[in-house]
């Protein structure tokens, strides 16, 4: 009977140390699964974090901004898409700031609108928005301009044109800073080819300008601003083909480039006056100026235009 008791006890003692071997083990295996699931909770709130849309309400003072451009230069005139033949064209951009850097730019024109593909130089901005920073920030994100990518991985841009040779406000939203930054674009119609224009040219053959001399309003755009031409100019007519006498305000000029053509001045002294060929009125033509007015000769951008509405004859 002694004998019988004592193995019942080693038997019960047995099953609870199975028990307890047992409780250690889901204690373990779930301790195990709790620190695996720790992780891929993290993750998981990682994602959704990075998920979230982000704070576009925020808009850069004049003290977060470099210094601010005028980029529209006295004398220009808009150019709506409705001068301007359907097609695709490289068109150069002015910016109001440095901190935007647009490496090129494709102009469609199509059905009486515009828009304009920028590449730009990095990758530094999320959207842009066709007005101002404060416009941006009250604005619909479904309304932002998200960046596209060019073949060299920079940020592409989608924009509408309103007209060419005019301030275009557009916001951009800076990746790193998250605000709204104040752009000034200015699509320049100099840097399109004549052909843009065909369907509503102005040349002299157009207006049935007999042989002869006449006198034409001329206005300079570009460089420094304190050069200037003399206005009206001398206009030689021929065969339907102008000639424009161009005089400077300084005699440092020697030489030009226009048209795809180069010219030297016909005088040696006095102010430096070429004789400009001019393909077309009342449009701006890109002109390059060299001036030896500085420690060496330098190439200055400058836009000419001729206005048809002017013309005279020259007395005799």
């Amino acid at each position: 009977m002694k004998a019988s008791n004592q193995r019942w006890k080693r038997f019960l003692a047995l099953l609870l140390t199975a028990a307890l071997l047992l409780l250690a083990a889901a204690g373990c295996g779930a301790a195990k699964q709790e620190s695996q699931a720790a992780p891929e909770s993290e993750a998981a709130a990682a994602q959704q974090e990075a998920q979230s849309p982000v704070d576009t309400s925020g808009v850069a003072d004049a003290s977060q901004m470099t210094t601010v451009e005028e980029v529209v230069e006295e004398g220009m005139v808009p150019v709506p898409p409705s001068e301007i033949a359907d097609g695709v064209y490289s068109v150069k951009v002015d910016c109001s700031s440095s901190m935007f850097k647009i490496t090129d730019c494709e102009l469609t024109v199509a059905d009486g609108a515009m828009t304009a593909l920028l590449t730009m130089s990095g990758s530094s901005y999320l959207y842009v928005y066709p007005g101002t920073a404060a416009e941006a920030a009250a604005a619909d994100p479904a309304d932002f301009i998200a960046a596209g990518e060019s073949a060299a991985g920079t940020n592409t841009f989608l924009l509408p044109v309103e007209a060419l040779d005019a301030g275009i406000p557009c916001a951009a939203f800076s990746k790193n800073k998250e605000l709204w930054y104040d752009r000034t674009l200015l699509f320049r119609a100099d840097s399109l080819p004549l052909e843009a224009f065909q369907s509503g040219l102005v040349t002299a053959e157009s207006l049935g300008l007999a042989d002869g001399s006449y006198l034409v309003d001329v206005a300079l755009t570009g460089g420094s601003g304190r050069a200037s031409v003399q206005s009206p100019a001398t206009l030689s007519v021929k065969d339907g083909h102008a000639v424009a006498e161009i005089v400077w305000s300084s005699p440092n000029y020697d030489a030009m480039q226009a048209n795809g053509s180069s010219y030297a001045p016909v005088n040696t002294e006095g102010d430096s006056t070429f004789l400009l060929d001019v393909p077309a009125f009342d449009r701006p033509l890109a002109v390059q100026a060299e001036t030896t007015a500085m420690s060496q000769p330098h190439w200055i951008v400058y836009t000419l235009r001729f206005d048809s509405a002017s013309l005279e004859r020259a007395a005799s």
